[in-house]
């Protein structure tokens, strides 16, 4: 399973940080886990628009997503659906850490559809 952005040195980071990806009961617990969802500010029936992240989680594993995230910009491979978002984010003029951000939620949720789907159909251990 390959994806863009990860080498021989960011691959086992990353797979460190994360550890056993089944133990997330769905990709938005992974993303509250790495600290890159959005956080909340609301009140009765008032709801801000623009929040910041909630940076809870882990640091470490935020660090090495950035560093997924400067390879992709470094690299630009035109067919990666993260490089494409975080461009068209750019695009937009949006903040340096604002796309980054949302360029690693993003990766994160497919880094999770991708490891759960490859897992579902390895054969049983037992």
């Amino acid at each position: 399973m390959q994806f863009k952005g990860i080498g021989p040195s960011l691959g086992p980071q990353l797979m460190a940080e994360i550890g056993d990806v089944t133990r997330f009961t769905h990709k938005g617990a992974l993303t509250a886990f790495a600290g890159v969802d959005p956080g909340v500010n609301e009140s009765g029936s008032y709801a801000q628009k623009s929040v910041p992240t909630s940076k809870r989680g882990s640091s470490h594993l935020r660090k090495t997503l950035f560093q997924v995230m400067d390879v992709l910009i470094k690299t630009m491979p035109q067919d990666d659906p993260v490089y494409q978002f975080m461009d068209r984010k750019r695009t937009q003029g949006k903040p340096y850490y604002v796309y980054m951000t949302a360029g690693a939620n993003k990766f994160l949720r497919i880094y999770y559809g991708r490891v759960k789907e490859y897992l579902s159909v390895l054969p049983d251990p037992s």
